[in-house]
């Protein structure tokens, strides 16, 4: 099992930017993607960034543009660098790492980061 631990969330104005950064440990055999995915109150969890093992990167439409994620292998963290933030980016945001071996899907959440954007 792998251990997910955000960081960088707060409070922004609209416009403004965040970083933030999720720091895996524990055994990370078989991860095959990373994401990123966020959750506002009243609303469902959605996928906003990930990348596969292969490299491929994929995005939610309503940040293209703005959000950019990013690894640092040698630290065993994910970033999902927010730029151009507006309220409705306001969310939790919450680090997942998929696993998926014969033909069984096991996800890893961490315990969330809010963000909070003011307008």
């Amino acid at each position: 099992q792998v251990q997910l631990v955000e960081s960088g969330g707060g409070l922004v104005q609209a416009g403004g930017s965040l970083r933030l950064s999720c720091a895996a440990s524990g055994s990370r055999f078989g991860i095959n993607t990373m994401a990123w995915y966020r959750q506002a109150p009243g609303k469902q969890r959605e996928l906003v960034a990930a990348f596969t093992i292969g490299g491929t990167t994929n995005y939610a439409d309503s940040v293209k543009g703005r959000f950019t994620i990013s690894r640092d292998n040698a630290k065993n963290t994910v970033y999902l660098e927010m730029n151009s933030l507006t309220p409705e980016d306001t969310a939790v945001y919450y680090c997942n790492a998929r696993r998926i071996f014969a033909g069984v899907v096991s996800d890893s959440w961490g315990q969330g980061t809010q963000v909070t954007v003011s307008s």
